[in-house]
């Protein structure tokens, strides 16, 4: 049953996942169900994808206009490990710098005005995740390692295009 439930949220969350970006943004999550790493329970996974569609949306204001990107991601492997039932509102992450970075696997289409001018794999991951500084408003975020990397990949290969 809880197997059933899993795959209907994040069946849910694909397809709002895919019509949340904006209009040159294109997020997709493909088999999110067999992602390396994911918060167990429902809830916090479901807000996990969104959140970053909506990071994805945040850097899309910065595409060209004209200018179309679409991205599947096809793995996820957050940073640190997470302890099941550690805590009374859920799961405990522990981020300790050893092998636990984070990880984000990405196809990505990059098109303007039409014509795709670039198109590849990009597998992110931050080994030094620990030792590199956060903007201080990303202090709070449970996910600013990933999306740190995220917004580096994007500033380095998308925007210079």
């Amino acid at each position: 049953m809880k197997s059933s439930m899993c795959k209907a949220v994040l069946a849910a969350i694909c397809v709002l996942g895919a019509g949340a970006a904006s209009a040159g943004m294109s997020v997709n999550y493909v088999n999110p169900e067999k992602f390396s790493d994911l918060p167990t329970s429902d809830w916090e996974r479901e807000n996990v994808l969104r959140d970053l569609v909506k990071f994805f949306d945040k850097l899309a204001q910065d595409l060209p206009a004209g200018q179309d990107l679409t991205v599947n991601i096809t793995d996820i492997d957050l940073a640190g490990r997470e302890y099941p039932g550690q805590r009374a509102t859920g799961d405990m992450r522990v981020r300790e710098g050893k092998s636990d970075w984070p990880y984000v696997e990405i196809h990505y289409t990059l098109s303007a005005n039409g014509q795709v001018i670039d198109n590849g794999v990009a597998q992110l991951r931050d080994q030094s995740y620990l030792l590199r500084p956060t903007k201080l408003s990303m202090e709070n975020d449970s996910l600013r390692y990933e999306k740190r990397m995220i917004q580096d990949w994007f500033k380095k290969t998308i925007l210079k295009k």
